[in-house]
């Protein structure tokens, strides 16, 4: 008779309402990088020397972080643990349409944005470079890129001009990526990678970030080739 009773049952579902709001807005966490980016996530793990930050709470999108990198942690209460899922799943899906329109593995945009902003879709450089493939107001401006803290006009517009270098390069992935860091002019005075250490480590941990995400994919030898079709480049490096 008890659990029959309309007024018992209004009083659990009330609950249950209830309960399902608190757990809906219980606060992601950001945590604060030395470059000085912040990365919302749901939950972190630890794996050995880095923390892996999950974007929600299904776990299939993160990020490893080296500890050292992070400085600190902080409740997040301005977006609800349902948002960063929404986001991240929303930026996977630019990142799979942008890529394709441009002929260039989703996966290497993937590990540029990561090396960029750490999928922060409103990270700003100390030069002055934004969003999530860290686009400069001159580069926006001349990609047509209003906003440069949307994500699809970000990725759009870093997609875009990722394929211009990679024209401009004849498919060579380190030039190209040195160009997109360093800038074209740099790449040419030098005739490759710029004798600087950031652009150095740039190349080598984009590469290595992207390698080891298409060898785990396929379970195959790491796949060095960022374009359709695949470039011989010395990617390899």
């Amino acid at each position: 008779m008890l659990y029959n009773s309309p007024n018992v049952k209004l009083r659990i579902a009330q609950l249950a309402a209830l309960l399902l709001v608190a757990c809906s807005l219980q606060a992601a966490e950001l945590a604060h990088l030395r470059n000085g980016f912040t990365i919302r996530h749901v939950s972190r793990q630890a794996q050995g020397d880095n923390v892996r930050l999950f974007f929600d709470e299904s776990k299939s999108n993160y990020v490893d972080v080296a500890s050292t990198e992070i400085t600190g942690y902080e409740v997040d209460d301005s977006v609800p643990v349902g948002g960063p899922a929404t986001q991240a799943k929303t930026i996977d899906d630019h990142v799979k349409n942008y890529s394709a329109q441009q002929q260039i593995d989703p996966e290497f945009v993937a590990s540029v944005i990561r090396q960029e902003s750490q999928f922060n879709p409103k990270a700003v450089s100390p030069k002055g470079a934004r969003g999530l493939m860290q686009l400069m107001p001159g580069t926006a401006q001349n990609l047509g890129v209003k906003d440069a803290f949307d994500p699809a006009a970000n990725i759009d517009g870093g997609t875009r001009y990722l394929h211009q270098l990679f024209e401009q390069y004849h498919g060579d992935a380190v030039k190209a990526l040195a160009a997109y860091n360093a800038g074209p002019q740099r790449v040419d005075q030098y005739k490759g990678v710029p004798p600087y250490r950031e652009t150095q480590l740039y190349v080598s941990r984009i590469i290595r970030d992207f390698n080891r995400r298409k060898a785990a994919q396929q379970n195959a030898k790491p796949q060095v080739d960022a374009t359709k079709p695949v470039p011989k480049s010395t990617v390899s490096r």
